[in-house]
């Protein structure tokens, strides 16, 4: 199976370099510094208006764990509804219980607000306690892919886990790789047998001009352009 390469973005400016690169679907987020939230509605709307390829969007209302509350999960359940309705292409978010489990009754509720798009779990399962229970549940929950690094700091140290995972998952759920994926561990990363979809940043940082010690998150076109390289050689 030919390889996906999704870039996580959180400007409009990064997703139109990730796509120029050759990028395959974008991951659509604010706050990337702080790992993710929710992007605003006019991010979203324009940036289906610039890009051809798909764009999935982060469902998160704030930075921290994923343990959330009834007024957070409405929040969720709302900005799935406004991120249909500019078009996104997918919709990546998740909740856990306070002991680490899948939130089976929020997650549900959030799949079945995503429908008809793909759902995507995200890296709030690498926080999981158990995480091939964990996989089953999703399956069976009728999720599409598991954003993940193997429950380590990065897909490179996580690659044992990722083994486990793809093997495990035979096809019903995808798993996509991220965390820490950069060219240089790509090929490494790689080694996974059945590994098809990756996740990167691909972040380099991007120094005001006008203002001192101000900074944020920029996707490096370059990056993109060489794991784009490394996936088309398999």
């Amino acid at each position: 199976m030919p390889y996906t390469l999704e870039i996580c973005c959180d400007s409009i400016q990064s997703a139109l370099y990730a796509q120029e690169a050759g990028a395959d679907r974008i991951e659509l987020c604010d706050n990337l510094k702080e790992g993710g939230t929710t992007p605003s509605a006019a991010k979203i709307k324009l940036l289906k208006q610039y890009l051809t390829i798909p764009v999935a969007v982060l469902i998160r209302p704030r930075p921290g764990d994923f343990c959330y509350t009834p007024y957070e999960m409405e929040v969720m359940l709302e900005n799935i509804h406004i991120a249909k309705s500019f078009g996104a292409d997918a919709i990546v978010s998740g909740a856990l219980t306070e002991k680490m489990d899948i939130h089976i009754e929020q997650t549900t509720r959030l799949i079945e607000a995503a429908k008809p798009l793909p759902f995507v779990f995200h890296k709030a399962y690498d926080v999981c306690r158990r995480s091939m229970e964990a996989l089953e549940q999703l399956v069976q929950m009728g999720v599409e892919r598991i954003l993940t690094s193997g429950q380590k700091a990065t897909a490179l140290e996580g690659m044992l886990l990722l083994k486990e995972l793809v093997a495990a998952a035979n096809g019903r759920i995808e798993i996509m790789a991220g965390g820490g994926v950069r060219p240089a561990n790509l090929s490494a990363i790689l080694q996974v047998p059945g590994l098809c979809d990756i996740h990167s940043a691909a972040k380099k940082w991007h120094y005001s001009s006008v203002q001192e010690n101000e900074s944020w998150y920029e996707v490096d076109k370059k990056m993109v352009e060489e794991m784009k390289l490394l996936l088309s050689r398999g």
